[in-house]
């Protein structure tokens, strides 16, 4: 189980890793591995034990997804089971939890403190946004019908949305989106959907011959 707590003031957020009691009967030692700490058992992340569950604390930056599982005694390996998405690991047939962080913008005004951070996938957050407005969105090179789909999903449905939007929380819609999403580097889109935005086809014709599926030759 993940708990999200985004800081108001800084680009990261407090996150509590918890994994249930029954799930690790008789464990001397539970802790957190994934990619912010390069997966090492040495620098993992120590769960203490609570009447519930295990429980530990970690500060991450945001704008990004973090794959990680659970070590326990340094030889069994546990999932979360309420991460935000499952990911294929090196190794056939088991799956990484992952985390996803949106990325938050930073602010001191009053308003700004009242708000409500919501800490779930992007399509969760900026699903209310979308309007009767569309573009075709496959016009843009690397973007298929599924592809389009997800990011209607998100509150992206037009070029301008397209070319507003981050490369990280695109990389995290096609993350939680699964495997076969995860392959599509969004790298070019947004320059892409800023030609597309503002009617220069000629332009944005010249700079797809110069990719292949989204990407530079």
């Amino acid at each position: 189980m993940l708990k999200k707590q985004y800081s108001k003031t800084k680009p990261v957020c407090k996150v509590t890793f918890s994994l249930p009691i029954d799930a690790a009967e008789g464990a001397h030692e539970i802790k957190v591995l994934g990619d912010f700490n390069d997966w090492s058992w040495e620098n993992g992340i120590l769960m203490t034990a609570g009447k519930k569950d295990y429980q530990a604390i970690a500060e991450l930056a945001t704008g990004r997804s973090y794959e990680f599982r659970y070590l326990i005694d340094g030889k069994t390996w546990a999932n979360d089971h309420e991460a935000d998405a499952y990911v294929p690991s090196p190794f056939f047939g088991i799956d990484n939890a992952v985390i996803v962080l949106e990325e938050v913008e930073l602010t001191t005004t009053s308003k700004a403190k009242t708000e409500k951070k919501v800490a779930v996938a992007p399509a969760k957050a900026k699903a209310a946004k979308i309007t009767s407005e569309k573009d075709d969105l496959k016009k843009i090179e690397g973007v298929g019908p599924k592809i389009e789909q997800l990011l209607n999903e998100q509150g992206i449905a037009t070029f301008a949305d397209l070319a507003k939007a981050k490369i990280a929380v695109l990389k995290d819609i096609l993350t939680v989106a699964g495997p076969r999403f995860k392959m599509h580097d969004p790298a070019t889109w947004t320059k892409q959907a800023k030609l597309a935005a503002t009617g220069k086809w000629d332009e944005l014709a010249t700079l797809q011959e110069e990719l292949k599926g989204g990407r530079v030759k």
